[in-house]
């Protein structure tokens, strides 16, 4: 642990081995000091945030993923499927409002076409066309080059021209093919996973990335899949951020699994901001783990904490976190970064400052 520590403070990257170890037999004091360290180099005691909304439009899919809350399938209560007249009505809700940022992710459609999303991207951005549009996962975006008999790079590319910009960090789960046949087999591989971000880098679209844990995977897994993060950002330099999920055991297949401890939570995210020294930025999703874990989690090397949402996400209420219509104002926002002793900036997608309050 000490030729650890000393590698972290001097910021000297660690080994896949040394992140193993940490997660195995760190205590959390020495995790907050050597994340806190990484923290502090990257980004100083600044505390990020948007004004962002979702757009979810179906929940109903072709996947049938175990973990998963929000699936549904077509005309099974409680699914949905929005026009894209109802898209572009949420959209035009928005105008003016102050938004910088509109998120687009939602099932895998099995029955949507390459052009209904090229019309869904060109319409929103007709309607917010200054607010920077960051839509849909790997695997979405996977399942419309195989529909449309196109690659991933030209799939891509013909979004981009809609109006895409960057996208979103979903579908990793964890990057193990063979977890990943077992929670979510119908799901693109890892390799898939990783080529699909690697075009968005080569194209100048920058995205996110995440791992969902905390339910069957080992402590070996997370490691496997915090390095493959960390050699594709070596390769392109194009993820603007990680977001590290905590799975949430209601309304899914894998319920038995449980759910971690909110010191589990801290320590992930702190062994993640140690691990990838190589992406700026690590969101605490308040919407996923709530707002007083986000606020605690700025001390474990969290540096950002998404956006106001303004109740426009399903995804992890349907799947028992505890904001049922996920909120909150810019003032909340500021107030929580320095009640924490940091300083709060309004950023925009692509983290250049808004304001700094």
């Amino acid at each position: 642990m000490n030729t650890t520590y000393k590698k972290v403070i001097n910021s000297e990257r660690i080994t896949p081995d040394e992140c193993l170890a940490l997660y195995r037999s760190a205590t959390l004091p020495e995790l907050g000091v050597m994340a806190n360290a990484v923290r502090e180099r990257l980004n100083g005691r600044y505390v990020y945030f948007n004004r962002n909304i979702h757009i979810e439009p179906t929940n109903i899919c072709a996947n049938r993923c175990l973990f998963c809350a929000y699936r549904r399938d077509e005309n099974q209560e409680g699914s949905w499927d929005l026009s894209l007249d109802e898209i572009f009505a949420i959209a035009k809700q928005h105008a003016g409002s102050g938004i910088t940022e509109v998120h687009i992710v939602g099932g895998v459609h099995p029955r949507h076409t390459l052009d209904f999303y090229e019309s869904m991207i060109d319409g929103v951005h007709r309607m917010l066309p200054d607010v920077h549009i960051k839509a849909f996962t790997a695997e979405e975006l996977w399942h419309m080059a195989q529909q449309s008999g196109l690659g991933v790079g030209e799939t891509l590319a013909r979004l981009k021209k809609c109006g895409l910009q960057s996208i979103p960090g979903g579908g990793a789960e964890i990057l193990n093919d063979a977890l990943r046949a077992q929670i979510c087999p119908d799901k693109v591989g890892v390799q898939g996973w990783i080529d699909v971000h690697r075009s968005a880098h080569s194209q100048g679209i920058s995205s996110n990335a995440t791992m969902l844990y905390g339910h069957v995977e080992t402590y070996e897994h997370r490691v496997e899949h915090l390095l493959h993060l960390r050699n594709l950002q070596d390769e392109t330099g194009g993820f603007n951020t990680f977001i590290p999920l905590k799975f949430r055991r209601e309304n899914n297949s894998l319920s038995g699994a449980g759910e971690v401890s909110a010191i589990e939570e801290l320590r992930n995210m702190a062994i993640c901001r140690i691990f990838l020294d190589n992406i700026t930025h690590i969101k605490a999703y308040w919407p996923m783990c709530g707002k007083s874990l986000a606020q605690l989690a700025l001390s474990f090397g969290a540096d950002d904490m998404d956006g106001t949402i303004d109740d426009s996400t399903k995804i992890y209420a349907m799947a028992g976190a505890s904001d049922k219509a996920p909120r909150m104002t810019v003032d909340e926002l500021c107030k929580m970064a320095r009640q924490s002793g940091f300083t709060p900036v309004e950023r925009d997608s692509l983290y250049r400052t808004v304001k700094q309050y």
